[in-house]
């Protein structure tokens, strides 16, 4: 497969699974976090499947197209293994999706966010919410989600935490 294929089959996938969230905590309540803002992208999409849910969006800096940056409220800049740990009297509940898209695509930079990032995102996500990652995440109490048929091979995995 093509490296063109392969970013084709990633975007196509990270939409069709972002939907397939959406679905599953439509009755739900609580917050997005959008672990890597980059360049704004996914949470462009976010804020139209969720129009009125807060989304929180992590970013070690600004660097999103103008259009797709949150309010200050919900832009949170910083180091994520300071901010995640540090944020919580601006958010007002655990958050029943978290999407993290961070993979380096360096074997060894994954596997040191992977450490630094599974504990945080399993203290963060409320009983019975959802994880989205790029990349294999170490997370007790979380079960993987099969994926819709409809998604292309990517390294996408949909976790949901065990209430």
């Amino acid at each position: 497969m093509s490296r063109l294929e392969s970013t084709i089959n990633r975007l196509i996938a990270q939409k069709v699974l972002l939907d397939h969230a959406a679905a599953l905590i439509d009755t739900r309540e609580g917050p997005v976090f959008e672990l890597g803002l980059g360049n704004g992208r996914t949470f462009d999409h976010l804020r139209q499947i969720f129009p009125q849910r807060d989304i929180f969006a992590f970013d070690r800096s600004i660097r999103a197209h103008a259009g797709c940056i949150p309010d200050a409220e919900h832009m949170v800049v910083g180091d994520m293994r300071d901010t995640l740990r540090l944020v919580h009297p601006r958010v007002p509940a655990k958050p029943v999706l978290i999407h993290a898209d961070m993979g380096a695509g360096d074997p060894t930079a994954d596997l040191a966010t992977r450490e630094w990032l599974s504990p945080l995102v399993a203290a963060w996500a409320a009983d019975g919410g959802y994880v989205l990652s790029d990349r294999r995440l170490e997370l007790p109490g979380f079960t993987e989600i099969e994926r819709p048929a409809e998604a292309p091979v990517s390294p996408h995995i949909l976790y949901q935490k065990v209430a």
